[in-house]
């Protein structure tokens, strides 16, 4: 399958079976991680993997978006490690952090799984849940799996704007 395929195909996944995911398609998944690049290669992103059920459980405290995946990867970051722009000081761990998922979901749909990046979830209560050191921001969690027979796509994941709207040549 060609890039541009696997990147078509990849849709936010809301409903998995129970089926658990293998550890060597984890570690793919990590490893996608590891490579992936970062501002001057500062590699500020940590990822906490849980497959534990009742921990899973537990994130349903500062989220409802866990879909009832048997794995969650919560993507952290360390602003501390990252890199800083020298004009203005912006921290890329954000950056970085998106980056890193990014590589992580497309590694998961080419393995045969399916993912949703979850933004929409209590930090606080997550770091309290996950028992976060203090110098981890927790960026995303990206529910895990195998999409459940009957999974449906959101209408919306077809929608895009067109080329002509979001690029510009020399000029907008």
């Amino acid at each position: 399958m060609s890039f541009i395929e696997l990147a078509k195909n990849r849709f936010s996944c809301r409903k998995f079976d129970s089926r658990s995911v293998e550890q060597e398609k984890i570690d793919l998944i990590l490893e996608s991680a590891r490579v992936a690049p970062t501002a001057v290669n500062k590699q500020p992103q940590r990822i906490l993997v849980i497959d534990d059920k009742s921990i899973i459980e537990q994130l349903k405290e500062c989220t409802k978006y866990t879909f009832d995946a048997p794995l969650c990867f919560v993507v952290c970051v360390n602003k501390d490690l990252a890199y800083n722009r020298g004009y203005d000081g912006k921290n890329s761990a954000d950056i970085d952090g998106s980056i890193v998922t990014t590589h992580m979901m497309l590694q998961a749909q080419d393995s045969g799984l399916g993912t949703t990046w979850v933004m929409a979830f209590n930090p606080t209560k997550a770091k309290e849940i996950l028992e976060l050191p203090s110098e981890l921001e927790p960026l995303a969690i990206l529910p895990t799996g195998y999409p459940a027979e009957d999974v449906e796509i959101s209408p919306l994941h077809a929608k895009s704007i067109t080329v002509d709207e979001m690029v510009g040549y020399n000029r907008f």
